[in-house]
């Protein structure tokens, strides 16, 4: 379950309708919510499976937050009580001390609505959740955090360009971010249609920008490209198929398959992904979509490491800043559950 669903991925009978954040404070510097931004205290809490939760991942990276962010990762598989720390040794996260996500839910707030959802942050000193607000949660990493961030940081929301990835922003997440999961969970015939003609709608309009540009917003990697990839890195492995989102595969659309590839190969980006995550959530969790849980074997991935000539666009990818460093060992994604070469 990732941001705003509910236990079964948003399928029911109703058209699919992702809920607002619950828990929407906010980790600033001043602290105005009660929760200064300080190393050490919060631990973000994510599914490598979740495209909203991977937002966190990837931008934590690129920013350099790993030390003073610590990472929480739950299994991709939730039984009834939803995100379980089952990864971890006696199935309990080593600092929060809990099996559960929803044991720092509860100790913040009992009867809530919603559901649990990652990406969750929490308070470690308490044990409570501090923020569900997917939406948030970066912008703040990017503005909020500044004092905590690497040498070298990139500017992922540059303040002169912020209208502009605002207004792409909006449009990517209601057609593609959300649009697939409107497709995916459609019950009805109309209602699949029109949100699957939204997909590709959307995805011909930014093939466009992005055949004059290398990313969507100025000449470096913002927010908007962020938001952006967390999608398309699904698309071809679940939502082609699951989602019935198969007008054309990723994979054949030079633009957007270049642009997609040109980030997996960038620091930061594909060092999060974890495709047997994101397959199997998708395939064995959203049993309304999928009664089987059978987990298709492809798509093929090593076409992700090929070159994608993209550089040839100009762009600095980090603007005057530099890449990350390498991957902390205990966060590396296993080498089995990415490309090779």
């Amino acid at each position: 379950m990732g941001a705003g669903e509910d236990g079964n991925g948003g399928y029911g009978r109703k058209a699919f309708k992702r809920s607002k954040s619950h828990f929407a404070d906010r980790i600033t510097a001043d602290g105005r919510d009660g929760w200064p931004a300080g190393a050490g205290r919060y631990r973000l809490v994510v599914s490598r499976a979740c495209p909203w939760a991977s937002r966190a991942l990837v931008s934590r990276r690129l920013l350099g937050l790993e030390d003073a962010l610590s990472l929480a990762i739950a299994d991709p598989i939730q039984d009834d009580r939803s995100w379980r720390f089952t990864l971890d040794p006696d199935g309990r996260d080593p600092v929060l001390g809990i099996r559960y996500l929803g044991e720092a839910y509860d100790r913040r707030e009992s009867d809530y609505p919603g559901g649990v959802s990652v990406p969750a942050i929490v308070d470690v000193p308490s044990g409570k959740l501090v923020t569900n607000d997917y939406q948030q949660i970066t912008l703040d990493l990017a503005t909020e955090w500044t004092a905590l961030h690497r040498e070298g940081a990139p500017d992922l929301y540059p303040r002169a360009l912020r209208d502009e990835i605002d207004s792409v922003m909006a449009e990517v997440y209601e057609d593609v971010n959300n649009g697939v999961y409107r497709a995916g969970f459609a019950t009805g015939q109309e209602e699949y249609e029109a949100a699957c003609a939204g997909v590709f709608r959307r995805l011909d309009l930014l093939t466009r920008r992005l055949t004059r540009q290398r990313y969507l917003v100025g000449d470096t990697i913002t927010e908007a490209d962020i938001r952006l990839f967390t999608t398309l890195v699904r698309f071809d492995a679940v939502y082609h198929g699951h989602f019935k989102c198969n007008q054309w595969k990723l994979s054949e659309n030079p633009v957007l398959w270049a642009y997609v590839r040109d980030l997996y190969q960038t620091p930061g980006f594909g060092d999060t992904v974890d495709f047997d995550h994101i397959k199997r959530h998708y395939y064995q969790v959203h049993t309304g979509i999928n009664p089987t849980a059978i987990v298709p074997l492809g798509p093929d991935l090593s076409g992700w490491l090929t070159p994608h000539h993209r550089e040839e666009l100009g762009g600095r990818p980090f603007g005057d800043g530099t890449p990350p460093g390498p991957v902390p060992t205990a966060e590396a994604v296993p080498a089995h559950h990415q490309p090779t070469r």
